[in-house]
């Protein structure tokens, strides 16, 4: 079986466990109890190099760090097999196996994780037959006790409170290679008691019960001397198996030759709750193997069982067997949706669907306090455009002709199901603000006997929860309807564009791809007209007029007083100059084939598309193909700043930040004119991602990077970008407005878009792929009677030149109780809110900062349900929400992310574009952006349609005999094992060996067996389901691409410094019970 060799959890005492609320703590957060050494440990073993300093060699030992923040990270790490285990001790007691360089077999499933409240007393003899022989007195047991800080009812007192989550001192010399001794626990010492574990395993019918270890010690009455085993008075309980509200915590059994609990030990505080009944079992919980099973220097080894913990996996197949079958009814209030991993379709009957609007809760506090003490953010991700499968209707398009949609006479929100008729349907009284409004004449319709108009089914706007208004002319700049908008193609035609034949390419491609332009439903050709230019230190103008034999150029080499010399013939119908277009697109490789000209403008194109939309009095979209950092003389000149140096510094901001705020001033203007921005970007080197992005972030358009462009390996996935981008739907000249009841109120937003006031989103364009992120706070109480109400109005201009308002409506519960809010939170949508939080944070702070306020508020949010909402149970014990159970294994991804915590070859240019890329992903895409989905290729059914079911993302899952395929929306790999069958290889490659299988494959070949043609539909099936076509990278076991591979098995160490997801857990588990203490 495959190993990971750096897995390194936490040893048996590895959870400190302190006391219920109520119990006076001799001994917690660092004051140690007399006559007790003070043990110097983390939480658990191994450094954790995403919370610490930087190791110091071998030898040298470093001072803790002062306060219990998490210092920063660092990029030293041990090498895998050799982790330095010395450094986190138990005084005289040791747990771990040496630190050899030979990889850890990870046992099939480690010592349990089992969760469980307080434990009960029972009593019961474990078979202690796997054990060595127990040393031969009470005096030794006591010896071996001495050394670990108790604190009331902790088995290891967390650490004092300079140890942060990392490396602290050592008193061990480093072992290498000689085995420690096996960690026996101890004797209750005086005033604890000892649970034992459960004897029967209801969940368990084929294994053995898990071997035991020290029970979680809780307080027993003051005694002196040790007290021999108790009469057996407790009948057996249940396992403790994992809750449903996924708790789960470490049980941990009597030493040998002690029996169970003392039974008549008094609780101080409240007493410890019930074992949990039976039916809360968990599949999830999977037992430990024996000990004798393990090799023999690793007995003493305690893990937690990586399959004990949520898995992401099991709740995303589960929810897809729960909802996946029936379809998603909107018109209940406060619904919470099936996952986006699922496929379901969707019914609109009053509120908008899950395409168009997801929440973090659907249950929302009724008081800012309450919201304030849980902690969870209030938002919504918007993607007002989204494209809906094919089986589902787009809104439907409603038309009151002159006089408009109808509207609420104060807070101007527009007609929707939830406004209230009166007086006989003469008036209507608004949901948002309550104001009472006259119905117009034309619009007026008789009730039935329950209060709703008769025509209620015949109008959408009364009936759906998304629709759209053809708007008036009030609605259009400068009250006059706009024209169709316009396309302009602007091809970098330097040195590096020609060399690569990148612009041959673009050229190519454009001939076929403009019969493809967006066009309204059943309209015979776009009204879309196209323009061309050409530039690298000049700009090139053509004609292209219908009239004209031959297409003219005109130069502009004025870069700073930017002008378009012509207005006729520049913006052209594609039909009508089909032959001047092809004629200009054979021609421009030829002109520029013998360039030597290296530099290029910038900012000068963007601002000559912009004078040629304002000429044209149209909004548009500019596609600009560019390769390189803008250093020729002319306005938004830049110069290359980057310097590695600055990460873990104080002025890393600065690398996120523009390098002048010309472009902010170059954005602003464009989003008045309507003109949207798609950057191609095409770097060998640095070329300034950060302040490139800003017109195409604050126009609301898009960035594509191809980092050294080659023709045979990215031409595939260049154009399958282009195409999409080209043909998508798209609106122009958008205003975004968020309205809600009284009680709420938009307070942020987060996105590619430009604000010039506070509530009002503008995009240049908006595609169907963007998202707008909204937070609310609130203004007032709510009511739990009439719940809370959002309405998302979107007024742009379709892509044949018709002004509409699109319309997306919701209704969410308020709740007084916090269970109610955690019930009903989503946390797909809550690590998308939390991931753009978090990358718009480092634009102004210290990335450090910015990752422990993530933990902290993480923490927080858990804490609080543990308080207030969870039965009362061992403090040992992780207790998470149901629905958010996977919020700390998805929290570290965030945090182990690029832009928060990047390797070594992670550059600068790569931060910035992701750090944009994500703050405009809509939730299914953060979802597989942060924690990739992982398919074993091997395991197939060539048979059938469907895909093999996915792995987690770790590198123990994987096997030297399988071929996996891993994707998160950018990039697809295809993992091949060193042992994978030939016959495999031979059918997915076309080679017959390992060795003979290529790195530089950009797509699967062809071949005509059913493996192969299985595994090109899942890739394409993939490929279809992502917005940008994700680049294919195969990678061979052993190989050096491997490392890039590891990168996205987020569930292990990351060689940045990024915790493993069990080590974050215990990490999480640490800060919880800071918080509660």
């Amino acid at each position: 079986m495959s190993v990971n060799q750096q897995a390194h959890t936490g040893p048996p005492y590895g959870q400190p466990q302190p006391g219920y609320q109520g119990y006076q703590q001799p001994a917690y957060g660092g004051q140690s109890l007399p006559g007790v050494p003070q043990a110097q440990y983390g939480a658990y073993n191994g450094p954790v190099p995403g919370y610490q300093q930087p190791v110091p060699p071998q030898g040298s030992l470093r001072a803790p760090p002062t306060s219990g923040a998490p210092p920063p990270a660092s990029g030293a790490s041990h090498p895998s097999g050799h982790l330095a285990y010395s450094q986190f001790e138990h005084g005289d007691v040791q747990n771990g196996i040496p630190a050899s360089a030979a990889p850890m077999q990870r046992p099939p499933a480690s010592q349990p994780f089992l969760p469980g409240s307080a434990p009960t007393p029972v009593s019961q003899i474990p078979t202690f037959q796997q054990y060595g022989a127990p040393p031969a007195s009470v005096q030794q047991l006591r010896n071996h006790m001495a050394g670990m800080t108790i604190g009331g009812t902790a088995a290891s007192a967390p650490p004092p409170a300079g140890l942060g989550y990392g490396v602290g001192p050592s008193s061990y010399p480093p072992t290498t290679g000689a085995p420690r001794p096996p960690a026996m626990p101890g004797p209750p010492l005086p005033g604890q008691t000892v649970a034992g574990p459960p004897s029967s395993q209801p969940n368990h019918v084929s294994s053995p019960p898990p071997p035991s270890t020290m029970a979680g010690l809780h307080p027993g009455p003051p005694m002196s001397g040790l007290h021999g085993p108790p009469p057996p008075t407790h009948p057996p309980q249940p396992g403790y198996q994992m809750q449903q509200n996924g708790s789960f915590g470490q049980m941990r059994g009597p030493p040998p030759n002690y029996g169970g609990a003392y039974p008549g030990a008094p609780n101080y505080g409240s007493p410890p709750g019930p074992p949990p009944p039976p039916k809360r079992l968990d599949p999830d919980s999977i037992p430990s193997p024996q000990l004798n099973e393990l090799p023999p220097q690793q007995k003493p080894r305690h893990r937690i069982d990586p399959d004990a913990i949520p898995s992401p996996i099991q709740v995303i197949e589960d929810d897809r067997n729960n909802r996946g079958s029936e379809p998603f009814v909107t018109g209940v209030r406060g619904q919470v949706p099936p996952l986006v991993t699922t496929n379901f379709l969707v019914k609109d009957q009053g509120n908008a669907s899950p395409r168009y609007i997801r929440c973090t809760s659907y249950n929302i506090p009724c008081t800012s306090d309450m919201a304030k003490q849980s902690q969870v953010p209030l938002a919504a991700v918007i993607k007002p455009l989204a494209a809906l499968p094919p089986e589902e209707t787009v809104p439907y398009l409603v038309d009151h002709g002159e006089s408009g949609p109808v509207r609420c006479n104060r807070c101007k929100a527009y007609m929707c199901p939830f406004m209230q008729f009166i007086e006989g349907g003469r008036r209507f009284q608004c949901c948002f603000c309550s104001c009472v409004t006259e119905v117009p004449p034309h619009y007026f319709q008789h009730l039935d006997h329950t209060g709703k108009r008769v025509d209620f089914y015949d109008r959408p706007e009364l009936s759906l929860g998304s629709y759209e208004f053809l708007a008036t002319v009030d609605y259009c700049k400068n009250n006059k309807f706009p024209s169709p908008p316009a396309f302009i193609f602007m091809i970098d035609v330097s040195y590096n564009a020609v060399k690569s034949g990148l612009v041959r390419l673009i050229c190519e491609e454009l001939k076929s791809l403009l019969d493809y332009l967006p066009r309204e439903g059943n309209m015979e050709e776009s009204a879309i007209r196209v323009g061309f230019v050409t530039y690298n230190k000049v700009l090139h103008f053509y004609n292209v007029k219908s009239s004209l034999a031959q297409p003219q150029m005109m130069v502009v080499s004025d870069v700073a007083d930017m002008f378009v010399p012509l207005l006729d013939g520049f913006l052209v119908n594609v039909n009508e100059s089909r032959t001047v277009i092809a004629s200009l697109l054979d021609q421009i490789p030829e002109m520029f084939a013998d360039t030597r000209e290296t530099e290029t403008v910038f900012a000068p194109v963007i601002q000559a598309g912009l004078e040629a939309l304002k000429a044209a009095e149209c909004a548009g979209k500019l596609f600009i193909f560019h390769t390189s950092l803008p250093i020729a003389e002319a306005p938004g000149k830049l110069k290359n700043r980057d310097d590695r140096k600055l990460i873990n510094t104080d002025k890393e901001k600065t690398l996120f930040q523009p390098q002048t705020s010309f472009y902010n001033n170059l954005a602003k203007d464009c989003v008045a004119q309507g003109c949207c921005v798609d950057l191609f970007l095409f770097p060998n080197q640095y070329l300034d991602v950060a302040t490139l992005g800003v017109v195409p972030y604050q126009t609301g358009g898009s960035i594509f990077k191809y980092a050294y462009f080659q023709l045979e390996t990215d031409q595939y996935r260049f154009l399958n970008d282009l195409r999409r981008d080209v043909q998508k739907e798209v609106g122009f000249d958008a205003v975004m407005r968020v309205r809600t009841s009284t009680g709420i109120r938009a307070t942020d937003f987060f996105g590619a878009f430009y604000m010039s006031n506070t509530t009002d989103v503008e995009m240049a364009g908006l595609d169907c792929d963007k998202t707008i992120t909204v937070e609310f706070k609130h203004d007032d109480k709510l009511s739990e009677d009439s719940g809370a109400l959002l309405q998302c109005a979107l007024l742009y201009t379709s892509c044949a030149g018709q002004r509409r308002l699109r319309i997306h409506n919701l209704s969410l519960n308020c709740c007084t109780q916090l269970a109610d809010l955690y019930r009903n939170c989503e946390t797909d949508t809550l690590i998308n809110y939390l991931a753009k939080y978090a990358y718009r944070g480092v634009l102004s702070s210290p990335v450090k900062t910015v990752r422990d306020a993530l933990i902290n508020q993480c923490a927080q949010i858990l804490a609080c349900y543990r308080k207030n909402c969870a039965s009362p149970s061992s403090a040992g014990q992780l207790i998470l929400p149901e629905c958010m159970k996977l919020l700390p294994v998805y929290l570290n991804c965030v945090l182990k992310s690029d832009v928060l915590q990047p390797g070594p070859e992670v550059t600068t240019d790569d931060r910035a574009y992701v750090r944009q890329l994500v703050t405009s992903m809509d939730v299914a895409e953060t979802n597989v952006f942060f924690y990739p989905r992982l398919l074993p290729l091997t395991k197939a059914d060539v048979d059938s349609d469907s895909l093999p079911a996915a792995i987690r993302n770790s590198e123990e899952r994987l096997s030297k005999g399988d071929i996996y395929l891993l994707e998160n929306g950018l990039n697809i790999f295809v993992w091949v094992g060193v042992n994978v069958q030939q016959g495999l290889i031979q059918n997915l490659f076309g080679v017959s060996s390992f060795s003979q299988i290529s790195n530089a494959l950009s797509t699967l070949p062809v071949l005509e067996n059913p493996f192969s043609k299985k595994v090109r539909s899942i890739v394409d099936m993939l490929q279809g389901q992502r917005s940008r076509y994700m680049k294919l990278i195969i990678v061979k076991q052993e190989d050096k691409l491997e490392m890039l591979f590891k990168h996205f098995l987020v569930e292990d160490k990351s060689l940045s410094g990024g915790a493993s997801y069990v080590d974050f857990l215990c990490h999480m588990h640490k800060e919880i019970r800071q918080l509660l203490s």
